[in-house]
């Protein structure tokens, strides 16, 4: 487990106010949250009147997904508990998806990974390209670096 202490000018506070991070390997979770679609479809829901769209509004709101990618992401959120699914047996057909209270959840945790990226991603863009200039001139190495020659 590791521990994130928080900054504190008071050391008895700083003993107190700390975050313990316990990574959970290998459940898909993280995985899931980190593709292209998933947080735009759960954004879509949230920000819908009853948390609640029909498909062809999603497929219309999240820009650029095609009909199967929102098929996939709609059912890997239903497999995972995140959106119900609620089928009408209408002429034409209708489905409408709703996002679930645990799908509402996982959008407020990654809240604040969002404040975050919006504070520091100047920072990490600087960071990326002072990096990337220092390795303009580096030959790929495929990771592995080479040892000077002893003088013989």
């Amino acid at each position: 487990m590791i521990r994130l202490d928080q900054t504190s000018q008071d050391s008895s506070d700083q003993a107190e106010a700390h975050v313990q991070l316990e990574p959970i390997p290998g459940n898909g979770i993280c995985q899931r949250l980190g593709d292209r679609w998933t947080v735009q479809v759960l954004c879509s829901l949230a920000a819908a009147e009853g948390r609640r769209r029909r498909f062809s509004a999603l497929k219309s709101e999240v820009g650029g997904i095609t009909q199967r990618m929102l098929t996939l992401t709609l059912r890997n959120l239903e497999r995972d508990g995140l959106v119900l699914r609620h089928y009408f047996p209408e002429v034409p057909p209708r489905v409408e998806y709703a996002l679930t209270d645990m799908g509402l959840g996982v959008l407020r945790a990654l809240e604040s990974v969002n404040l975050w990226v919006r504070a520091n991603l100047p920072r990490v863009e600087e960071c990326r390209r002072s990096y990337d200039d220092g390795r303009a001139g580096d030959q790929p190495t495929l990771g592995l670096r080479s040892e000077p020659s002893p003088p013989s």
